[in-house]
C-alpha cells in the first residue's frame, strides 16, 4: 500500500472510529437524560429501521457478562448487615452440624443417612434477604407469599427455624431419622411435616413446573373474584443443574404469555451440578438468559459482588470484561476451588493490564472478590427489581459457589453435593470462616449454636419476621370455611335408569355430574374443570359457552365457529382451564386447584379428564408430588381401558393406569361400568375432599362407550365405594354355581357371560360389580395387618371380599379391561379353598373393533365362559369335554399367540 493510500485508510478509520464515537455520545445523552426506557424505544427503531431496509441483524438474547443493575442504580440495603450476616452464619453452622451429626455414627447394619451441606450453603444470603425483607406470611389482609425452596436447602430451612424457636434440637438431632415421630424429613415433603413444607420440590424439575401454573392459578382466582391474590409472589428457587430437566423450562412461555408478573424465579448458578459443571465448556447463566429472555421474561443477572465494582469501574478498555466473557464454568469453578494466587495467576494473568490492575491488591485481596449471590447488598437490589417488576414473570441468575465456605475438602469441588461429612480440621475452619462461638473444647461435639433471646440477633430475627406477618415456610391444613355438599339425589338424572332405547357412557354421565354440581349454587364457583385438549372427545365442548375458558386478556377475535350454541368462548374469568396439548401443565394447573385449601384458604374442586393412557404413565412423578401435597381433587382418565378406544392402536389404550395409581396411598380409584355408580362415587369424593377436608384425591376411569344405564338399587351405594356390590343372579341352587367380577365396561362382557353360560350350559352365577380392586385389597391388606398384630384378638377382621364370597360358592372368575394384576389383587383375600381365575390385557394394544380387540386380549364372554367351566371342571364339577366343545362352539383357536407376548 502507497504513503497515499494509507493515509486515506488512516483518515476513513478515523472518520469511522469519529462517527461510532458519536453515536454512542448520542445514546449516553440518552440515558442520562431520559433514561434507559427511552434508550432502549430508540434502539429497537433503529434495529427495525434497519431490518425494513433489508439489513441482517441477528438477534441475539444475551447481554454482556456483567450484573443487570449497575452499582448507581442500587436502592439502599434497608436492615442491620451485621445482625443480618450473624444470623446467616448461626444457620449456616445449625444446617451443617444437623447433616455432620447425623453421619457421624450408622448403625450396625450400616447405611448412612445422607443429607446435603453444599446447596444451602451457596443459597444462604438470598434465602436471608427473602426471609428479613420478602416473604410476606399469610395474615388478614394478605393471602401469604408461595415460596418452593430448592429441595437440597432444607438443612438451612431447619437451622432456621431451629433459631427461630419452630423447632426442637431433638428434632435437629433426628434429621432423616423420622420413624419414631420425632425427627425431620430429608427434603421438603408436606405430607411429613404438614404444618411446615408446602411443597415437594426436590424431585428436581417438578418446583418450576408446578410453580408456573400455581402463579397462574392465583391470577386465576384474583380474576374470578375468588380471592385477592393481587400482593402474592410466587417465589422459586432451583439450581442451574435442575435447569436440564425438560420440566424446568417447559411452561416459561406460559408465564410470559400471560404475564405473570407476581413470578420469580431464583436460579442458583453455583455452577455445579451432582457430579461435576453445569457447563464446563460455556456459561450456564448466559445460556438461561437466552431462554428466559427469548421467551418473554424480565432476566436479572447477578454475577459480581460488590468487591469488583471498582474494578469493573477502571476497565476502559474493556478488558476485564472481555475475560469475564471468554472464561467458561469450568475455570470459574476451579478459581473457588484454590485460592486467591491461583486466581491472580490464572483468571487476571490472561492479560499483563489485567494483572496490572491487581497489581496492589494481596492475594487474600484477591480472593475476597465475591459473587453476586453472596453479597446481601447486590441480592436485595435483585430482589427488589424483581419485586417492583410488572408486566413480566422475572428470572434472577444469581452467581454463587457450591460450598461456600465449606474450606478445601468441600468449595467448589466435584464432590461437594454428596458432602456430608467433614473432618474436625474442616469444622474448626467452617467455624472460624463464620465467627461462630463455639469454643474449641466443645467443637468435637459439634453443637447447635443459639443466641439468647435478648440479644440483637434474636430480637432482629423475630422483629423481622413479624413485619412480614409471620414464619415461612408455614402450612395451612384445613381451609376456615365450610362447604356443604348437597344430598346424592342432586345426581339424579344419572342414578335413574335409562329410558328405553337410550344409551349413554360413563364419559357422558360424568358430564352431566359436573352440570349438577355446577348448578348447585354453594359449590359451582368452586369447580375448577380442566382439560388438555381433548374437550370434544369428552362430550364437555357445552362447557364453552356455559363457563367460558379463562384467558387473562379476553377473547381478541371472533371465533370461528361464533355461529353454533356451543361456541368457542374465552373470557377474562372464564372457569375452564384449557391447557392445550400438555398433560403435565394441565396436572400442574390441578395440582394448584386441589391444594388451593391450603394455599389460599379457599376450597377448590379440580376435576382434570384427559386420555387415561396419558395419565399416570405420562405424569406419574407429578402424581406422586400430589400425594406428598395432600392434593385433593378429581382425576378422569377417560377412554380408559385397552380395548374401549377402539381404532387407536397401542399407544392410547389404556390397560395399567389403575395399577400405576394403586401404589399412591392417598389416591381412592375406581373403574365404575356404570352412570349410578360413577355418581355415588363422586358424590362420596366430595363429601370426603369438601365437606370432611380429608386429604385424598379420586382417581376415576370413564369410557366413551354407549350402553342402557340400569339405574341405582337402594343399599347397593356401600359396596360401590368399598369396591363391590352383587348386581345380578342367575339360575337356581341344583345348579353349579360360579361368581363372576367385572368392573367398566367389560362388566357388560361379563352379564353376556353369565347368560351364556345358563342357556348353553345349566351354570348358575353371580354376577359382582367390582367398582375398584384397588379398594378391596387396600381393605385386605389391612385386616390381614391388624390380624397379625392382634393374635388374641376376640374377633378376627375379615377383608370385605371375603366377607361378600364367603356365602357365594363357586369358583371367582375376574374379567376386566386392564392387565391382570389389577383383578389379581384380591387373590389373597378369597375364602378358604376358593379358585380364582383372572382374565386381563396384559400385552401391547391394537387397533380394531371393541368386539374383536376383546377376543384378541382375551377378556370377552366367551373367555369368561371358558375360563368358569374351566374352573368348574378342576374343582369335578364339570367333564373337561365340555370345555373342549366350548372351545369349539366358540370358535376359540387355542393355538393362537398368546397376546401378553404378541
Amino acid at each position: 500500500m502507497s504513503s497515499l493510500d494509507q493515509a486515506v485508510a488512516t483518515a476513513a478509520s478515523n472518520d469511522e472510529d469519529l462517527e461510532t464515537q458519536e453515536w454512542l455520545e448520542a445514546l449516553e445523552a440518552v440515558l442520562d437524560r431520559e433514561g434507559p426506557e427511552r434508550a432502549h424505544f430508540l434502539l429497537e427503531r433503529l434495529i427495525d429501521l434497519a431490518r425494513r431496509s433489508g439489513a441482517h441483524i441477528p438477534f441475539s438474547p444475551n447481554t454482556a457478562y456483567v450484573n443487570t443493575i449497575p452499582p448507581g442504580l442500587e436502592p439502599p440495603h434497608p436492615g442491620n448487615i451485621v445482625l443480618e450476616e450473624r444470623i446467616r452464619s448461626y444457620v449456616r453452622w445449625n444446617a451443617m452440624a444437623m447433616v455432620v451429626k447425623a453421619n457421624r455414627h450408622s448403625p450396625p447394619d450400616g447405611g448412612g443417612l445422607g443429607g446435603h451441606i453444599a446447596s444451602f450453603a451457596s443459597l444462604a444470603t438470598m434465602i436471608g434477604c427473602g426471609q428479613n425483607h420478602f416473604w410476606h406470611a399469610e395474615t388478614e389482609d394478605h393471602g401469604g407469599d408461595l415460596v418452593y425452596f430448592q429441595g437440597h436447602s432444607s438443612p438451612g430451612m431447619y437451622g432456621r427455624a431451629y433459631l427461630e424457636g419452630r423447632l426442637t434440637e431433638e428434632q435437629l438431632d433426628h434429621f432423616r431419622q423420622e420413624v419414631d415421630g420425632k425427627g425431620l424429613p430429608s427434603y421438603p415433603h408436606p405430607k411429613l411435616m404438614p404444618d411446615f413444607w408446602q411443597f415437594p420440590t426436590v424431585s428436581m424439575g417438578l418446583g418450576p413446573l408446578m410453580a408456573i401454573y400455581q402463579a397462574r392459578f392465583l391470577k386465576y382466582l384474583h380474576a374470578r373474584g375468588i380471592a385477592d391474590t393481587s400482593k402474592r409472589k410466587v417465589w422459586v428457587f432451583c439450581g442451574d443443574g435442575e435447569m436440564d430437566e425438560p420440566e424446568s423450562l417447559g411452561a416459561i412461555s406460559l408465564a410470559s404469555r400471560e404475564k405473570l408478573d407476581n413470578l420469580i424465579f431464583v436460579i442458583n448458578c453455583n455452577l455445579q451440578r451432582l457430579d461435576g459443571p453445569v457447563r464446563g465448556n460455556g456459561k450456564i447463566i448466559q445460556e438461561l438468559e437466552g431462554d428466559f429472555r427469548g421467551s418473554g421474561w424480565n432476566v436479572i443477572k447477578l454475577i459480581w459482588g460488590g468487591y469488583w465494582d471498582p474494578l469493573l469501574a477502571r476497565d476502559k478498555e474493556g478488558i476485564l470484561r472481555r475475560i469475564m466473557e471468554e472464561s467458561v464454568d469450568g475455570e470459574y469453578q476451579a478459581y473457588k476451588a484454590h485460592d486467591g494466587k491461583f486466581v491472580r495467576e490464572h483468571f487476571f494473568g490472561k492479560h499483563p493490564k489485567l494483572l496490572e490492575m491487581v497489581s496492589r491488591m494481596s492475594d487474600d485481596d484477591v480472593w475476597r472478590l465475591n459473587r453476586g449471590g453472596h453479597d446481601p447488598y447486590k441480592v436485595y437490589a435483585a430482589f427488589k427489581a424483581a419485586s417492583d417488576h410488572e408486566g413480566q414473570p422475572t428470572v434472577i441468575l444469581a452467581k454463587t459457589i457450591k460450598g461456600y465456605g465449606m474450606g478445601q475438602v468441600g468449595q467448589a469441588k466435584n464432590p461437594t453435593h454428596q458432602q456430608k461429612k467433614l473432618d474436625m480440621d474442616s469444622v474448626r475452619e467452617f467455624r472460624d470462616r463464620f465467627n461462630i462461638p463455639v469454643p474449641d473444647d466443645k467443637l468435637e461435639d459439634l453443637p447447635y449454636f443459639k443466641p439468647s433471646d435478648d440479644s440483637p440477633e434474636m430480637k432482629y430475627l423475630h422483629d423481622r419476621r413479624a413485619a412480614l406477618g409471620g414464619y415461612l415456610p408455614r402450612r395451612r391444613q384445613k381451609a376456615d370455611e365450610h362447604l356443604p355438599v348437597p344430598g346424592l339425589d342432586v345426581f339424579k338424572a344419572v342414578l335413574d335408569p335409562t329410558a328405553e332405547g337410550r344409551e349413554i357412557s360413563t364419559t357422558q354421565a360424568f358430564v352431566r355430574v359436573l352440570n349438577q354440581i355446577l348448578r348447585d349454587k354453594t359449590l359451582s364457583s368452586r369447580v375448577v374443570p380442566i382439560l388438555s385438549d381433548e374437550s370434544r372427545t369428552f362430550g364437555m365442548e357445552g362447557l364453552f359457552r356455559q363457563i367460558g375458558i379463562y384467558a387473562p386478556e379476553g377473547q381478541k377475535y371472533v371465533p370461528v365457529d361464533k355461529d353454533q350454541v356451543m361456541y368457542y368462548r374465552e373470557t377474562e374469568n372464564g372457569q375452564l382451564l384449557q391447557e392445550g396439548i400438555n398433560e403435565a401443565g394441565a396436572f400442574s394447573s390441578w395440582m394448584a386447584a386441589a391444594t388451593s385449601y391450603s394455599s389460599n384458604n379457599r376450597i377448590m374442586i379440580p376435576f382434570f379428564i384427559y386420555y387415561s393412557m396419558f395419565g399416570f404413565q405420562r405424569v406419574g412423578d407429578l402424581a406422586w408430588a400430589a400425594g406428598d401435597m395432600q392434593c385433593r381433587g378429581f382425576l378422569l382418565g377417560g377412554t380408559a381401558g385397552r380395548t374401549t378406544l377402539n381404532g387407536e392402536g397401542l399407544q392410547h389404550e389404556d390397560g395399567h393406569s389403575h395399577i400405576l395409581s394403586g401404589v399412591i396411598p392417598n389416591c381412592v380409584s375406581y373403574d365404575p361400568a356404570f352412570a349410578h355408580e360413577l355418581a355415588v362415587i363422586v358424590h362420596n369424593g366430595l363429601e370426603r375432599m369438601v365437606q370432611n377436608q380429608e386429604n385424598v384425591f379420586y382417581y376415576i376411569t370413564v369410557m366413551n362407550e354407549n350402553y342402557a344405564q340400569p339405574g341405582l338399587k337402594a343399599g347397593d351405594e356401600e359396596g360401590i365405594i368399598r369396591g363391590m356390590y352383587k348386581f345380578k343372579s342367575a339360575g337356581d341352587a341344583k345348579q353349579p354355581r360360579v361368581q363372576l367380577m367385572g368392573s367398566g365396561t367389560i362388566l357388560r362382557e361379563v352379564l353376556a357371560a353369565q347368560t351364556l353360560l345358563q342357556n348353553d350350559w345349566g351354570v348358575a352365577s353371580d354376577v359382582w360389580s367390582a367398582t375398584s380392586f384397588t379398594e378391596l385389597r387396600r381393605d385386605g391388606l389391612d385386616c390381614e395387618r391388624y390380624n397379625m398384630l392382634h393374635p388374641e384378638a376376640k374377633t378376627p377382621r375379615v377383608p370385605y371380599v371375603t366377607q361378600q364370597l364367603q356365602d357365594n360358592p363357586g369358583p371367582v372368575i375376574i374379567s376386566t379391561d386392564y392387565i391382570k394384576s389389577y383383578g389379581d389383587q384380591i387373590r389373597p383375600f378369597m375364602p378358604k379353598g376358593r379358585n380364582l381365575h383372572v382374565l386381563g390385557t396384559d400385552g401391547f394394544g391394537r387397533s380394531d373393533y371393541r368386539a374383536k380387540l376383546r377376543e384378541h386380549f382375551e377378556i370377552d364372554r366367551h373367555f369368561v365362559v371358558l375360563a368358569a367351566l374351566r374352573s368348574l371342571a378342576d374343582e369335578g364339577k364339570m367333564p373337561l369335554a365340555k370345555v373342549a366343545q366350548a372351545i369349539k362352539q366358540y370358535g376359540i383357536n387355542p393355538e393362537k399367540a398368546n397376546p401378553q407376548y404378541a
